[in-house]
Protein backbone atom coordinates (compact mmCIF):
# COMPACT_ATOMS: atom_id res chain seq x y z
CA UNK A 1 0.00 0.00 0.00
CA UNK A 2 1.29 3.18 -0.94
CA UNK A 3 0.38 6.27 0.29
CA UNK A 4 1.25 10.35 -1.57
CA UNK A 5 0.58 13.45 -0.58
CA UNK A 6 0.28 15.56 -4.01
CA UNK A 7 1.03 19.52 -2.95
CA UNK A 8 1.01 23.22 -4.20
CA UNK A 9 2.38 24.93 -1.79
CA UNK A 10 3.92 28.64 -1.70
CA UNK A 11 1.79 29.78 -4.55
CA UNK A 12 -1.26 30.74 -5.27
CA UNK A 13 -4.54 28.13 -4.79
CA UNK A 14 -2.30 26.09 -2.15
CA UNK A 15 -3.58 22.89 -2.02
CA UNK A 16 -3.35 19.07 -1.23
CA UNK A 17 -4.41 15.77 -2.12
CA UNK A 18 -3.64 11.78 -0.97
CA UNK A 19 -3.69 9.06 -3.62
CA UNK A 20 -3.68 5.82 -2.48
CA UNK A 21 -2.44 2.75 -4.90
CA UNK A 22 -3.23 5.39 -7.90
CA UNK A 23 -6.54 6.24 -6.53
CA UNK A 24 -7.45 9.57 -5.53
CA UNK A 25 -8.91 9.61 -1.90
CA UNK A 26 -9.57 13.40 -1.12
CA UNK A 27 -8.59 16.64 -2.56
CA UNK A 28 -8.89 20.70 -1.13
CA UNK A 29 -8.01 24.08 -1.65
CA UNK A 30 -6.58 25.82 1.69
CA UNK A 31 -8.73 28.92 0.63
CA UNK A 32 -12.05 27.11 2.02
CA UNK A 33 -10.19 26.70 5.37
CA UNK A 34 -8.31 29.97 5.61
CA UNK A 35 -11.21 31.72 4.10
CA UNK A 36 -9.04 34.13 1.92
CA UNK A 37 -9.43 33.78 -1.58
CA UNK A 38 -6.38 32.22 -3.60
CA UNK A 39 -4.75 31.92 -0.36
CA UNK A 40 -1.08 30.30 -1.05
CA UNK A 41 0.63 29.64 1.67
CA UNK A 42 1.51 26.17 2.78
CA UNK A 43 -1.57 23.97 2.86
CA UNK A 44 -1.17 22.42 6.43
CA UNK A 45 -5.29 22.55 7.00
CA UNK A 46 -5.51 21.07 3.83
CA UNK A 47 -2.85 18.32 4.84
CA UNK A 48 -4.74 17.28 8.26
CA UNK A 49 -8.30 16.99 5.71
CA UNK A 50 -6.52 14.81 3.76
CA UNK A 51 -5.36 12.76 6.45
CA UNK A 52 -8.03 12.55 8.52
CA UNK A 53 -10.32 11.54 5.90
CA UNK A 54 -8.04 8.49 4.80
CA UNK A 55 -7.83 7.77 8.81
CA UNK A 56 -4.15 7.85 8.52
CA UNK A 57 -1.30 10.10 10.11
CA UNK A 58 1.43 11.93 8.19
CA UNK A 59 3.90 8.51 9.16
CA UNK A 60 1.93 6.39 7.11
CA UNK A 61 2.85 8.48 3.90
CA UNK A 62 4.69 7.39 1.67
CA UNK A 63 5.93 10.16 -0.32
CA UNK A 64 5.49 13.90 -0.96
CA UNK A 65 5.12 15.11 -4.40
CA UNK A 66 5.24 19.36 -4.89
CA UNK A 67 3.85 20.87 -8.24
CA UNK A 68 7.17 22.75 -8.17
CA UNK A 69 11.37 21.91 -8.83
CA UNK A 70 13.78 24.71 -8.80
CA UNK A 71 16.49 22.93 -10.74
CA UNK A 72 14.45 22.78 -14.14
CA UNK A 73 15.41 25.04 -16.63
CA UNK A 74 18.17 26.45 -14.32
CA UNK A 75 20.30 27.08 -16.92
CA UNK A 76 17.38 29.38 -18.87
CA UNK A 77 17.01 31.53 -15.85
CA UNK A 78 20.84 31.99 -15.00
CA UNK A 79 21.13 33.14 -18.76
CA UNK A 80 17.64 35.24 -18.45
CA UNK A 81 19.06 37.18 -15.36
CA UNK A 82 22.73 37.84 -16.75
CA UNK A 83 21.00 38.73 -19.80
CA UNK A 84 17.76 41.04 -19.17
CA UNK A 85 18.53 43.44 -16.59
CA UNK A 86 16.23 41.60 -14.23
CA UNK A 87 16.36 43.97 -10.32
CA UNK A 88 18.35 42.19 -7.78
CA UNK A 89 15.15 42.81 -5.55
CA UNK A 90 12.83 40.32 -8.16
CA UNK A 91 16.17 38.08 -7.49
CA UNK A 92 15.89 38.13 -4.33
CA UNK A 93 12.21 37.60 -3.98
CA UNK A 94 12.25 34.47 -6.25
CA UNK A 95 14.99 33.04 -4.15
CA UNK A 96 12.88 33.46 -0.85
CA UNK A 97 10.07 31.88 -2.28
CA UNK A 98 12.68 29.19 -3.99
CA UNK A 99 13.88 28.46 -0.14
CA UNK A 100 10.36 27.82 1.07
CA UNK A 101 9.63 25.45 -1.59
CA UNK A 102 12.48 23.55 -1.33
CA UNK A 103 12.15 22.82 2.79
CA UNK A 104 8.79 20.68 2.43
CA UNK A 105 10.21 18.53 4.81
CA UNK A 106 11.15 21.34 7.17
CA UNK A 107 7.26 23.13 6.21
CA UNK A 108 5.53 19.61 7.68
CA UNK A 109 7.70 19.33 10.67
CA UNK A 110 6.38 23.19 11.62
CA UNK A 111 2.80 22.90 10.82
CA UNK A 112 2.20 19.21 12.06
CA UNK A 113 4.84 18.53 15.04
CA UNK A 114 2.36 16.19 16.32
CA UNK A 115 3.17 14.20 13.67
CA UNK A 116 7.06 12.65 11.93
CA UNK A 117 7.44 12.25 8.13
CA UNK A 118 9.86 9.72 7.34
CA UNK A 119 9.21 9.16 3.60
CA UNK A 120 10.66 10.91 0.39
CA UNK A 121 10.18 14.27 -1.17
CA UNK A 122 9.31 14.63 -4.60
CA UNK A 123 9.83 18.12 -6.87
CA UNK A 124 8.41 17.54 -9.94
CA UNK A 125 7.91 20.28 -12.64
CA UNK A 126 5.56 22.68 -12.99
CA UNK A 127 4.39 21.92 -16.29
CA UNK A 128 4.48 18.10 -16.02
CA UNK A 129 2.38 18.38 -13.25
CA UNK A 130 -0.27 20.06 -15.11
CA UNK A 131 0.00 17.79 -17.85
CA UNK A 132 -0.20 14.99 -15.30
CA UNK A 133 -3.20 16.20 -13.61
CA UNK A 134 -4.99 16.60 -17.09
CA UNK A 135 -3.81 13.03 -18.46
CA UNK A 136 -3.93 10.65 -16.10
CA UNK A 137 -6.94 11.46 -14.54
CA UNK A 138 -8.52 11.30 -17.96
CA UNK A 139 -11.06 9.05 -19.65
CA UNK A 140 -8.23 8.29 -22.46
CA UNK A 141 -5.49 5.78 -22.82
CA UNK A 142 -4.18 7.99 -25.38
CA UNK A 143 -4.69 12.20 -25.76
CA UNK A 144 -2.85 15.08 -26.35
CA UNK A 145 -1.86 16.92 -23.67
CA UNK A 146 -1.56 20.58 -23.28
CA UNK A 147 -1.00 22.82 -20.15
CA UNK A 148 -0.64 26.91 -20.84
CA UNK A 149 -0.61 29.13 -17.96
CA UNK A 150 0.88 32.43 -16.70
CA UNK A 151 4.61 30.16 -16.21
CA UNK A 152 5.58 28.52 -13.08
CA UNK A 153 9.54 26.93 -13.29
CA UNK A 154 10.51 29.47 -16.12
CA UNK A 155 7.74 28.11 -18.88
CA UNK A 156 4.49 29.06 -19.36
CA UNK A 157 3.48 26.06 -22.07
CA UNK A 158 4.22 22.45 -22.29
CA UNK A 159 2.71 19.70 -24.52
CA UNK A 160 3.27 15.81 -25.18
CA UNK A 161 1.25 12.48 -26.03
CA UNK A 162 -0.03 10.72 -23.04
CA UNK A 163 0.04 7.00 -23.97
CA UNK A 164 -1.45 4.11 -21.38
CA UNK A 165 0.81 5.24 -17.73
CA UNK A 166 3.35 7.36 -19.80
CA UNK A 167 3.38 10.92 -20.40
CA UNK A 168 5.60 12.59 -22.34
CA UNK A 169 6.82 16.15 -22.59
CA UNK A 170 8.01 17.15 -26.22
CA UNK A 171 8.00 21.04 -26.62
CA UNK A 172 7.70 24.01 -24.18
CA UNK A 173 7.25 27.90 -24.53
CA UNK A 174 9.70 29.61 -21.95
CA UNK A 175 9.36 32.66 -20.02
CA UNK A 176 9.09 35.72 -20.83
CA UNK A 177 6.39 34.72 -23.67
CA UNK A 178 2.75 34.00 -22.27
CA UNK A 179 -0.78 33.63 -23.31
CA UNK A 180 -1.44 33.56 -19.55
CA UNK A 181 0.88 36.95 -19.17
CA UNK A 182 -1.16 38.33 -22.08
CA UNK A 183 -4.49 37.91 -20.87
CA UNK A 184 -3.52 38.92 -17.63
CA UNK A 185 -1.73 42.09 -18.44
CA UNK A 186 -5.16 42.80 -20.58
CA UNK A 187 -7.32 42.16 -17.60
CA UNK A 188 -5.24 44.48 -15.21
CA UNK A 189 -5.47 47.37 -18.22
CA UNK A 190 -9.16 46.48 -18.61
CA UNK A 191 -9.25 47.65 -14.61
CA UNK A 192 -9.36 44.49 -13.11
CA UNK A 193 -6.38 44.68 -10.63
CA UNK A 194 -6.78 41.23 -8.62
CA UNK A 195 -5.51 38.57 -8.79
CA UNK A 196 -7.72 35.74 -10.82
CA UNK A 197 -9.95 38.33 -12.42
CA UNK A 198 -9.73 36.95 -15.77
CA UNK A 199 -13.12 35.43 -15.69
CA UNK A 200 -14.28 39.03 -15.58
CA UNK A 201 -12.48 39.47 -18.97
CA UNK A 202 -14.53 36.57 -20.20
CA UNK A 203 -17.87 37.66 -19.43
CA UNK A 204 -17.62 41.19 -20.54
CA UNK A 205 -15.99 40.62 -23.94
CA UNK A 206 -18.96 39.27 -25.70
CA UNK A 207 -20.75 43.16 -25.11
CA UNK A 208 -17.84 44.26 -27.48
CA UNK A 209 -16.66 44.06 -31.01
CA UNK A 210 -12.91 42.63 -32.01
CA UNK A 211 -11.70 46.02 -33.01
CA UNK A 212 -8.65 45.46 -32.08
CA UNK A 213 -7.36 42.47 -33.19
CA UNK A 214 -5.16 43.88 -35.65
CA UNK A 215 -3.20 45.86 -33.42
CA UNK A 216 -2.83 42.72 -30.90
CA UNK A 217 -1.21 40.80 -33.75
CA UNK A 218 1.44 42.87 -33.30
CA UNK A 219 1.46 41.84 -28.91
CA UNK A 220 1.18 37.95 -29.91
CA UNK A 221 3.02 37.00 -32.64
CA UNK A 222 2.12 33.12 -34.04
CA UNK A 223 4.65 30.79 -35.01
CA UNK A 224 4.02 27.64 -37.60
CA UNK A 225 4.87 25.17 -35.23
CA UNK A 226 2.08 26.29 -32.93
CA UNK A 227 4.04 28.12 -30.49
CA UNK A 228 3.64 32.31 -29.69
CA UNK A 229 6.11 35.23 -29.05
CA UNK A 230 4.99 38.05 -27.32
CA UNK A 231 6.42 41.43 -27.85
CA UNK A 232 8.29 42.40 -25.16
CA UNK A 233 7.77 46.10 -25.81
CA UNK A 234 4.44 46.06 -24.37
CA UNK A 235 4.77 44.50 -20.73
CA UNK A 236 6.91 44.74 -18.02
CA UNK A 237 7.48 41.44 -16.45
CA UNK A 238 10.64 40.40 -18.30
CA UNK A 239 12.94 42.25 -16.36
CA UNK A 240 11.01 41.03 -13.20
CA UNK A 241 9.58 45.05 -13.10
CA UNK A 242 5.82 43.52 -13.70
CA UNK A 243 6.56 39.83 -12.45
CA UNK A 244 6.92 40.77 -8.41
CA UNK A 245 4.63 38.13 -7.43
CA UNK A 246 4.58 37.50 -4.33
CA UNK A 247 2.40 35.78 -1.19
CA UNK A 248 2.01 37.99 1.71
CA UNK A 249 0.13 36.37 4.75
CA UNK A 250 -1.08 33.91 2.56
CA UNK A 251 -2.49 36.36 0.48
CA UNK A 252 -1.57 36.40 -3.81
CA UNK A 253 -0.32 39.66 -5.56
CA UNK A 254 1.77 40.75 -8.63
CA UNK A 255 2.76 44.24 -10.22
CA UNK A 256 1.45 46.11 -13.12
CA UNK A 257 2.11 43.28 -16.27
CA UNK A 258 1.87 45.66 -19.01
CA UNK A 259 3.91 48.67 -20.23
CA UNK A 260 3.30 52.46 -21.24
CA UNK A 261 3.77 51.31 -24.59
CA UNK A 262 0.37 49.28 -24.63
CA UNK A 263 -1.53 52.77 -23.87
CA UNK A 264 0.17 54.18 -27.48
CA UNK A 265 -1.22 51.12 -29.30
CA UNK A 266 -4.47 50.86 -27.46
CA UNK A 267 -5.37 54.34 -25.52
CA UNK A 268 -5.41 54.95 -21.75
CA UNK A 269 -6.07 51.99 -19.57
CA UNK A 270 -9.02 51.96 -17.52
CA UNK A 271 -9.49 53.39 -13.81
CA UNK A 272 -10.37 50.54 -11.64
CA UNK A 273 -13.12 52.79 -10.01
CA UNK A 274 -13.94 54.62 -13.37
CA UNK A 275 -17.20 53.25 -15.35
CA UNK A 276 -17.11 50.66 -18.39
CA UNK A 277 -16.66 52.05 -21.86
CA UNK A 278 -17.50 50.62 -24.88
CA UNK A 279 -13.64 50.65 -25.77
CA UNK A 280 -13.12 48.18 -22.89
CA UNK A 281 -15.49 45.86 -23.94
CA UNK A 282 -13.93 46.15 -27.49
CA UNK A 283 -10.49 45.70 -25.57
CA UNK A 284 -12.11 42.69 -23.86
CA UNK A 285 -13.24 40.95 -26.85
CA UNK A 286 -10.00 41.60 -28.58
CA UNK A 287 -8.20 40.02 -26.43
CA UNK A 288 -10.32 36.78 -25.93
CA UNK A 289 -10.30 36.66 -29.74
CA UNK A 290 -6.30 37.05 -30.12
CA UNK A 291 -6.37 34.57 -27.46
CA UNK A 292 -8.62 31.97 -28.81
CA UNK A 293 -6.06 32.77 -32.26
CA UNK A 294 -2.90 31.49 -30.81
CA UNK A 295 -4.75 28.68 -28.41
CA UNK A 296 -5.95 27.28 -31.88
CA UNK A 297 -3.40 27.34 -33.57
CA UNK A 298 -1.22 25.38 -30.89
CA UNK A 299 -3.71 22.84 -31.26
CA UNK A 300 -4.24 22.21 -34.92
CA UNK A 301 -0.50 22.07 -34.74
CA UNK A 302 -0.03 19.79 -32.11
CA UNK A 303 -3.45 17.67 -34.14
CA UNK A 304 -0.97 17.97 -36.72
CA UNK A 305 2.28 16.30 -35.10
CA UNK A 306 0.17 13.81 -33.19
CA UNK A 307 -2.71 12.35 -35.33
CA UNK A 308 -4.95 11.77 -32.08
CA UNK A 309 -8.38 12.74 -31.48
CA UNK A 310 -8.01 12.88 -27.71
CA UNK A 311 -6.71 16.11 -26.26
CA UNK A 312 -6.85 17.18 -22.58
CA UNK A 313 -6.10 20.38 -20.86
CA UNK A 314 -4.80 22.12 -17.46
CA UNK A 315 -2.52 25.24 -16.57
CA UNK A 316 -4.41 28.73 -15.75
CA UNK A 317 -5.97 28.96 -18.84
CA UNK A 318 -7.35 25.84 -19.08
CA UNK A 319 -10.31 27.78 -17.38
CA UNK A 320 -10.85 29.76 -20.53
CA UNK A 321 -14.20 27.82 -20.86
CA UNK A 322 -15.62 29.73 -23.83
CA UNK A 323 -12.16 28.81 -25.71
CA UNK A 324 -12.80 25.30 -24.60
CA UNK A 325 -16.37 25.32 -25.88
CA UNK A 326 -15.21 25.56 -29.39
CA UNK A 327 -12.72 23.14 -29.56
CA UNK A 328 -14.70 20.20 -31.35
CA UNK A 329 -15.94 22.81 -33.92
CA UNK A 330 -12.30 25.16 -34.12
CA UNK A 331 -9.85 22.31 -34.01
CA UNK A 332 -9.89 18.48 -35.72
CA UNK A 333 -10.00 17.07 -32.28
CA UNK A 334 -13.15 14.89 -31.18
CA UNK A 335 -12.91 14.37 -27.76
CA UNK A 336 -11.83 16.98 -24.99
CA UNK A 337 -11.06 16.50 -20.98
CA UNK A 338 -10.35 19.36 -18.48
CA UNK A 339 -10.69 18.09 -14.85
CA UNK A 340 -12.36 20.48 -12.27
CA UNK A 341 -9.14 21.93 -10.74
CA UNK A 342 -6.88 22.41 -14.23
CA UNK A 343 -5.13 25.95 -12.48
CA UNK A 344 -2.09 25.33 -9.81
CA UNK A 345 -4.56 23.80 -7.27
CA UNK A 346 -4.90 20.97 -9.46
CA UNK A 347 -0.99 20.97 -9.82
CA UNK A 348 -1.22 18.98 -6.77
CA UNK A 349 -2.98 16.01 -8.29
CA UNK A 350 -0.57 15.98 -11.31
CA UNK A 351 2.72 15.93 -8.56
CA UNK A 352 1.17 12.79 -6.84
CA UNK A 353 -0.07 11.10 -10.13
CA UNK A 354 3.11 11.79 -11.65
CA UNK A 355 5.06 10.16 -8.47
CA UNK A 356 2.65 7.19 -8.45
CA UNK A 357 3.90 6.22 -12.29
CA UNK A 358 7.40 6.97 -11.00
CA UNK A 359 7.44 4.64 -8.15
CA UNK A 360 5.33 2.17 -8.65
CA UNK A 361 6.71 0.97 -12.04
CA UNK A 362 4.53 -1.63 -13.69
CA UNK A 363 2.73 -2.18 -11.21
CA UNK A 364 1.27 1.87 -12.02
CA UNK A 365 -1.52 0.38 -14.15
CA UNK A 366 -3.83 3.00 -14.54
CA UNK A 367 -6.99 2.46 -13.89
CA UNK A 368 -8.80 5.77 -11.79
CA UNK A 369 -10.91 8.64 -13.72
CA UNK A 370 -11.82 11.75 -12.23
CA UNK A 371 -15.41 11.70 -13.65
CA UNK A 372 -16.65 13.74 -10.62
CA UNK A 373 -15.14 16.70 -8.40
CA UNK A 374 -16.47 16.21 -5.00
CA UNK A 375 -13.25 15.37 -2.70
CA UNK A 376 -13.74 17.84 -0.25
CA UNK A 377 -14.81 18.01 3.13
CA UNK A 378 -18.56 16.71 4.35
CA UNK A 379 -20.68 17.24 7.55
CA UNK A 380 -22.16 14.40 9.46
CA UNK A 381 -26.09 14.66 10.60
CA UNK A 382 -24.84 15.25 14.01
CA UNK A 383 -22.39 18.62 13.01
CA UNK A 384 -25.11 20.41 10.77
CA UNK A 385 -27.78 19.55 13.63
CA UNK A 386 -25.21 21.32 16.02
CA UNK A 387 -24.34 24.41 14.16
CA UNK A 388 -27.77 24.89 13.69
CA UNK A 389 -28.65 24.74 16.77
CA UNK A 390 -25.94 27.17 17.62
CA UNK A 391 -27.40 29.58 15.30
CA UNK A 392 -31.28 29.10 16.93
CA UNK A 393 -31.80 32.54 18.75
CA UNK A 394 -30.48 33.85 15.14
CA UNK A 395 -32.44 32.01 12.98
CA UNK A 396 -35.66 33.03 15.55
CA UNK A 397 -35.25 36.46 15.26
CA UNK A 398 -35.11 35.75 11.31
CA UNK A 399 -38.55 34.71 11.35
CA UNK A 400 -37.00 31.39 9.91
CA UNK A 401 -38.68 27.45 9.93
CA UNK A 402 -36.69 24.75 10.46
CA UNK A 403 -37.31 21.24 9.55
CA UNK A 404 -36.07 17.80 8.98
CA UNK A 405 -37.17 16.07 5.81
CA UNK A 406 -36.07 12.28 5.88
CA UNK A 407 -37.20 11.87 2.66
CA UNK A 408 -34.84 12.59 -0.20
CA UNK A 409 -38.06 12.63 -3.31
CA UNK A 410 -39.63 15.21 -1.00
CA UNK A 411 -36.84 17.19 0.03
CA UNK A 412 -36.15 17.55 -3.65
CA UNK A 413 -39.70 18.40 -4.58
CA UNK A 414 -39.76 20.98 -1.83
CA UNK A 415 -36.75 22.48 -2.98
CA UNK A 416 -37.59 22.45 -6.46
CA UNK A 417 -41.22 24.22 -5.70
CA UNK A 418 -38.98 27.01 -3.76
CA UNK A 419 -36.74 27.84 -6.87
CA UNK A 420 -39.87 27.82 -9.41
CA UNK A 421 -41.85 30.50 -7.08
CA UNK A 422 -38.47 32.69 -7.38
CA UNK A 423 -36.85 32.10 -4.13
CA UNK A 424 -33.24 31.63 -3.90
CA UNK A 425 -31.62 28.68 -1.93
CA UNK A 426 -28.71 28.01 -0.43
CA UNK A 427 -27.65 24.34 -1.23
CA UNK A 428 -25.22 22.60 1.26
CA UNK A 429 -24.34 18.84 0.59
CA UNK A 430 -22.32 15.94 0.39
CA UNK A 431 -18.65 16.72 0.06
CA UNK A 432 -16.94 19.81 -0.76
CA UNK A 433 -15.96 20.60 -4.51
CA UNK A 434 -12.38 20.49 -5.71
CA UNK A 435 -11.80 23.34 -8.20
CA UNK A 436 -13.10 26.74 -8.31
CA UNK A 437 -16.49 26.00 -9.72
CA UNK A 438 -19.83 25.56 -7.06
CA UNK A 439 -21.39 21.73 -9.07
CA UNK A 440 -24.30 21.03 -6.99
CA UNK A 441 -22.89 20.75 -3.25
CA UNK A 442 -21.74 23.99 -2.26
CA UNK A 443 -24.27 25.80 -4.26
CA UNK A 444 -26.36 28.69 -4.68
CA UNK A 445 -29.66 28.15 -6.80
CA UNK A 446 -32.19 30.14 -8.76
CA UNK A 447 -35.10 29.75 -11.47
CA UNK A 448 -33.52 30.11 -14.91
CA UNK A 449 -37.06 30.97 -16.32
CA UNK A 450 -37.16 34.13 -14.72
CA UNK A 451 -35.24 37.13 -16.85
CA UNK A 452 -34.84 39.18 -13.14
CA UNK A 453 -32.94 36.46 -11.68
CA UNK A 454 -29.46 37.75 -12.06
CA UNK A 455 -30.36 41.33 -10.72
CA UNK A 456 -31.98 39.39 -7.81
CA UNK A 457 -28.85 37.32 -6.87
CA UNK A 458 -26.90 40.07 -7.26
CA UNK A 459 -29.38 42.33 -4.93
CA UNK A 460 -29.41 39.50 -2.31
CA UNK A 461 -26.30 38.06 -2.38
CA UNK A 462 -23.65 38.44 -5.24
CA UNK A 463 -23.12 42.34 -5.09
CA UNK A 464 -20.77 41.94 -8.52
CA UNK A 465 -20.69 43.06 -11.93
CA UNK A 466 -23.62 43.23 -13.89
CA UNK A 467 -22.46 41.62 -17.39
CA UNK A 468 -21.34 38.73 -15.26
CA UNK A 469 -23.50 35.27 -16.36
CA UNK A 470 -24.63 32.43 -13.96
CA UNK A 471 -24.60 29.21 -15.18
CA UNK A 472 -27.26 26.52 -15.96
CA UNK A 473 -26.71 23.07 -14.45
CA UNK A 474 -28.65 20.97 -16.68
CA UNK A 475 -29.48 16.79 -16.51
CA UNK A 476 -26.95 15.31 -18.99
CA UNK A 477 -30.07 13.28 -21.28
CA UNK A 478 -31.50 16.80 -21.80
CA UNK A 479 -28.33 18.38 -22.80
CA UNK A 480 -29.03 18.31 -27.04
CA UNK A 481 -32.39 19.22 -26.08
CA UNK A 482 -31.23 22.69 -24.85
CA UNK A 483 -28.07 23.21 -26.67
CA UNK A 484 -26.47 23.22 -29.55
CA UNK A 485 -23.32 21.04 -29.08
CA UNK A 486 -24.11 17.67 -26.85
CA UNK A 487 -21.28 16.52 -24.64
CA UNK A 488 -20.28 15.62 -20.88
CA UNK A 489 -19.47 18.74 -19.20
CA UNK A 490 -19.30 18.14 -15.59
CA UNK A 491 -17.10 20.41 -14.56
CA UNK A 492 -18.58 23.78 -15.46
CA UNK A 493 -15.45 23.89 -18.16
CA UNK A 494 -17.14 24.33 -21.51
CA UNK A 495 -19.53 26.60 -22.53
CA UNK A 496 -21.54 25.98 -25.83
CA UNK A 497 -24.26 28.12 -27.62
CA UNK A 498 -27.97 27.43 -26.11
CA UNK A 499 -30.19 26.37 -29.04
CA UNK A 500 -32.00 29.75 -30.16
CA UNK A 501 -35.60 28.43 -29.69
CA UNK A 502 -34.67 28.05 -25.76
CA UNK A 503 -33.30 30.75 -24.97
CA UNK A 504 -36.07 32.74 -23.94
CA UNK A 505 -37.09 29.86 -21.47
CA UNK A 506 -34.17 30.29 -19.78
CA UNK A 507 -32.65 34.21 -19.69
CA UNK A 508 -31.30 33.69 -16.56
CA UNK A 509 -28.55 31.25 -17.47
CA UNK A 510 -28.80 32.80 -21.37
CA UNK A 511 -25.70 35.49 -21.62
CA UNK A 512 -25.40 38.15 -24.05
CA UNK A 513 -24.01 36.03 -26.62
CA UNK A 514 -26.64 33.17 -26.58
CA UNK A 515 -24.21 30.84 -24.78
CA UNK A 516 -23.92 29.12 -21.07
CA UNK A 517 -21.66 27.75 -19.36
CA UNK A 518 -23.27 24.18 -18.53
CA UNK A 519 -22.52 21.75 -16.02
CA UNK A 520 -24.28 18.45 -16.61
CA UNK A 521 -25.60 16.32 -14.17
CA UNK A 522 -25.78 12.53 -13.91
CA UNK A 523 -26.95 10.42 -11.28
CA UNK A 524 -23.88 8.58 -11.16
CA UNK A 525 -22.44 11.82 -9.91
CA UNK A 526 -24.60 13.10 -7.78
CA UNK A 527 -27.96 11.71 -7.60
CA UNK A 528 -29.09 14.07 -4.99
CA UNK A 529 -28.45 16.91 -6.87
CA UNK A 530 -29.99 14.74 -10.30
CA UNK A 531 -33.30 14.05 -7.87
CA UNK A 532 -33.90 18.01 -7.40
CA UNK A 533 -33.36 18.86 -10.98
CA UNK A 534 -35.65 16.28 -11.98
CA UNK A 535 -38.26 17.43 -9.57
CA UNK A 536 -38.05 21.05 -11.20
CA UNK A 537 -38.39 19.87 -13.95
CA UNK A 538 -41.30 17.56 -13.69
CA UNK A 539 -42.36 20.97 -12.01
CA UNK A 540 -41.86 23.38 -14.87
CA UNK A 541 -40.82 21.90 -17.86
CA UNK A 542 -37.33 22.70 -17.60
CA UNK A 543 -34.64 20.37 -16.82
CA UNK A 544 -32.19 22.99 -15.52
CA UNK A 545 -31.71 25.10 -12.59
CA UNK A 546 -29.50 28.33 -11.88
CA UNK A 547 -26.53 27.48 -10.33
CA UNK A 548 -23.79 29.66 -8.50
CA UNK A 549 -21.21 29.33 -5.83
CA UNK A 550 -22.63 29.52 -2.47
CA UNK A 551 -20.61 32.67 -1.54
CA UNK A 552 -20.65 36.25 -0.70
CA UNK A 553 -16.94 37.46 -2.25
CA UNK A 554 -15.48 34.94 -0.25
CA UNK A 555 -13.92 31.45 -0.89
CA UNK A 556 -16.71 28.81 -1.18
CA UNK A 557 -18.45 27.64 1.86
CA UNK A 558 -16.71 24.80 3.13
CA UNK A 559 -18.67 23.93 6.45
CA UNK A 560 -22.02 24.15 8.10
CA UNK A 561 -21.38 27.04 9.99
CA UNK A 562 -20.23 29.46 7.02
CA UNK A 563 -23.12 28.11 5.30
CA UNK A 564 -25.25 29.35 8.01
CA UNK A 565 -23.23 32.58 8.38
CA UNK A 566 -23.97 33.59 4.91
CA UNK A 567 -27.17 32.90 4.85
CA UNK A 568 -28.06 35.04 7.61
CA UNK A 569 -26.22 37.85 6.75
CA UNK A 570 -27.80 37.70 3.12
CA UNK A 571 -31.10 37.83 1.60
CA UNK A 572 -30.88 34.17 0.56
CA UNK A 573 -34.91 32.86 1.60
CA UNK A 574 -34.15 28.90 1.87
CA UNK A 575 -31.15 27.08 3.07
CA UNK A 576 -30.87 23.05 2.59
CA UNK A 577 -27.91 21.92 5.16
CA UNK A 578 -28.28 17.83 4.22
CA UNK A 579 -32.08 17.11 4.94
CA UNK A 580 -32.61 19.60 7.17
CA UNK A 581 -34.93 22.57 5.48
CA UNK A 582 -34.77 26.53 6.68
CA UNK A 583 -37.14 29.07 5.13
CA UNK A 584 -37.60 32.84 6.20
Amino acid sequence: MTYILGLNAFHADAAACLVKDGELIAAVEEERFRRIKHWGGFPGDSIRYCLAEAGISLGDVDHVAVNSDNRANRWRKLVHVLTSGVSPGYVLGRLRQRGERADIAGNLKRDLPEQDFRGAVHAVEHHLCHLASAFLVSPYDEAVAVSVDGFGDFSSAAWGLGKGGNLQVDGRVFFPHSLGVFYEAMTQFIGFPHYGDEYKVMGLAPYGEPRYVEQMKQIVRLKDDGSFALDLRYFRHASGEGANYSVKEGIPSGGRLWSDSLTELLGPARDPAAPLEDRHRDIARSAQVTYENAFFNLLGALHRRYGTDAVVLAGGCAYNSVANGKILERSPFKKLYVQSAGGDAGGAIGAAFATWQKVAGSAAKRHFVMDHAYWGPSATPDQIASAIAARRVDFDSAGCTIERVGDEAVLCRRTAQAISEGKVIGWFQGRLEWGPRALGNRSILGDPRRADMKDILNLKIKRRESFRPFAPSILRDAVPDWFETDGDVPFMMQVFKIRAEKRGEIPAVTHVDGTGRLQTVTWAANPRYARLIESFRDLTGVPIVLNTSFNENEPVVCKPEEAIDCFLRTKMDVLVLGDTFIER
